[in-house]
């Protein structure tokens, strides 16, 4: 098994204010990260207590009924559903969940001790989420006077290189 500094090390925050882009840059970075041959798993923050899968499917039905492991099967996904009390401790879902990823990208979490890729929009905020120390590359629509290795809003591939050169570096 992998020590918490390997994993930690190939994990990175997509973080942004709400509405700036984070899922739209997620979206165009993952087809060029497959191909360079990773396999990236994504953990999306829920911030609600409510349940990501839908009441009243019954897959929803069976884990309120006391399931601890519903597992939704089609011909073109699996969908998994556990119980548990996961949201406080990251790290270890992370390590239980993504153990065999080359790649973990988190949307949000910006607070948290990861390496960052800020998503900044003008129209959004005039001023960044993270200072530029917990950055390991700025998004962005505007030029920001900082070493940082800054990416157009649109250079999913660019960004895509900047990973795959960052993790063989790790």
């Amino acid at each position: 098994m992998e020590s918490d500094h390997q994993t930690t090390q190939r994990i990175v925050s997509i973080v942004a204010r709400s509405q700036t882009g984070k899922t739209t840059l997620i979206e165009a970075l993952l087809p060029e990260l497959k191909k360079a041959g990773l396999r990236v798993a994504v953990v999306k923050h829920h911030h609600h207590t409510s349940s990501f899968d839908t009441p009243g499917k019954d897959t929803h039905r069976m884990a309120e009924a006391g399931a601890d492991l519903v597992l939704g099967i089609s011909p073109v996904q699996v969908a998994t559903f556990r119980r548990e009390a996961g949201s406080d401790d990251l790290d270890g879902v992370i390590e239980r969940h993504c153990a065999d990823f080359d790649l973990v990208l988190t949307e949000g979490y910006k607070r948290g001790a990861f390496p960052k890729i800020e998503v900044y929009r003008a129209e959004r905020s005039d001023e960044l989420l993270c200072d530029f120390d917990e950055m390991l590359a700025l998004a962005t629509d505007t030029h920001w006077q900082t070493t940082v290795p800054q990416f157009d809003l649109d250079d999913a591939v660019g960004l895509a290189t900047f990973l795959t050169d960052w993790l063989a570096n790790q």
